[in-house]
């Protein structure tokens, strides 16, 4: 377990950004108090784990090889060092989110197994949402369900027929039932 690099952090970093509105609550300390404990970024082999400075000082006893994880995990770097968010990430960037999209009931189960969204299952969309950033997808009773990326604007998606693709699936919480031997596979 070691802290990311410069590079892997700016990477990350824009990946978050493309997401949530504002990256200083998830880095800023939990109070004001001079030994206040906060929230870092961690790497595990290929994964990203967000987790307290207490726990992850912690976990430095534990030997490299009997550390499974350690906080939440965000998500992985790919071969190419491209950063991969996971479902897990899910309450973070729910609890930050900049451009929301909340689905009908008759377009939660298409969702959870792994199709985009399509305008006939929109109930409701953040207004001004650009096309190609990423959106935090919702069911009416603001639940969070998954994350995917905007395939239009919503002025766009207004005149576009109700079988058009308006965010394309990332990840959904289904992934934790169809992905269960490889989700936390190292």
């Amino acid at each position: 377990m070691r802290p990311l690099t410069e590079a892997e952090t700016k990477v990350l970093f824009e990946k978050l950004a493309n997401y949530t509105s504002d990256l200083k609550p998830l880095i800023a300390p939990l109070s004001d108090a001079a030994d206040a404990d906060r929230y870092v970024f961690r790497l595990i082999k290929d994964r990203v784990y967000y987790v307290l400075l207490s726990i992850a000082n912690l976990a430095t006893s534990i030997a490299r090889e009997n550390l499974a994880s350690v906080g939440i995990c965000l998500g992985k770097f790919t071969k190419t060092m491209k950063f991969r968010l996971h479902i897990t990430a899910l309450p973070i960037l729910a609890a930050h989110a900049r451009y929301k999209i909340w689905i009908k009931p008759n377009g939660v189960m298409p969702f959870l197994y792994g199709s985009h969204i399509s305008k006939a299952h929109v109930g409701r969309w953040t207004e001004d949402c650009p096309a190609n950033v990423g959106v935090i997808v919702y069911d009416m009773a603001d639940n969070p369900l998954g994350f995917g990326v905007s395939a239009r604007s919503t002025a766009e998606a207004r005149r576009l027929d109700p079988t058009g693709i308006v965010v394309f699936r990332q990840a959904d919480c289904g992934e934790y039932l169809r992905d269960e031997d490889t989700l936390f596979a190292g």
